[in-house]
């Protein structure tokens, strides 16, 4: 069964929005989705993602434009833990399941799910491949994931910590810091 929806968040840490369309069909996530944002300078951004089987990352397509230029990424995972970019092979990234994409709530749904970490208690420790935004350079990012209660899970990057609000799809609803949901219309 194919659960589909469309997702809007006000994005604060960007000063902007985002958009993203998202199917989700067993324990494979599809999406494509659009972001607007001002800060650090003002930019939008056009991506799919695809997953495979546990919600592990297989690509993230990216288009980002700013007033100087257009970037583009093609961000693949081969199913074996490696990764590579625009056909480059990515050796720090070896082990990651995840793509993380900045500045964007939608990529903390796949670890969530995975672990169902929305719904029973867990923590989990990923390695990510973080994408910077506007820029889309990818660096390696240890993430933490800590189940607090019913839909609330503590993420951990380094110093950082935040609690996430996530609804019963395991899609997060509230990032403070970073993105709230608006309500569907």
């Amino acid at each position: 069964m194919t659960t589909s929806r469309v997702l809007t968040w006000d994005v604060t840490a960007s000063r902007g929005y985002e958009t993203a369309w998202v199917d989700v069909e067993g324990d494979a996530l599809r999406a494509r989705g659009r972001a607007v944002g001002t800060t650090p300078e003002p930019y939008w951004i056009s991506y799919e993602l695809d997953t495979g089987e546990g919600f592990v990352t297989r690509r993230l397509w990216l288009t980002a434009e700013t007033a100087a230029r257009t970037r583009t990424l093609d961000l693949r995972h081969d199913g074996r833990g490696g990764w590579a970019a625009d056909g480059e092979r990515l050796p720090d990234m070896d082990g990651a399941l995840d793509c993380d994409l900045g500045l964007s709530p939608l990529t903390n749904t796949m670890p969530v799910l995975r672990h169902g970490l929305h719904r029973a208690p867990g923590e989990q420790e990923f390695l990510m491949a973080w994408v910077s935004v506007p820029g889309l350079t990818v660096r390696r990012s240890r993430q933490t994931y800590t189940h607090l209660g019913h839909g609330l899970v503590r993420f951990a990057s380094g110093d950082f910590r935040s609690d996430l609000v996530f609804d019963a799809d395991g899609c997060v609803v509230d990032y403070p810091g970073l993105a709230a949901r608006l309500a569907s219309v």
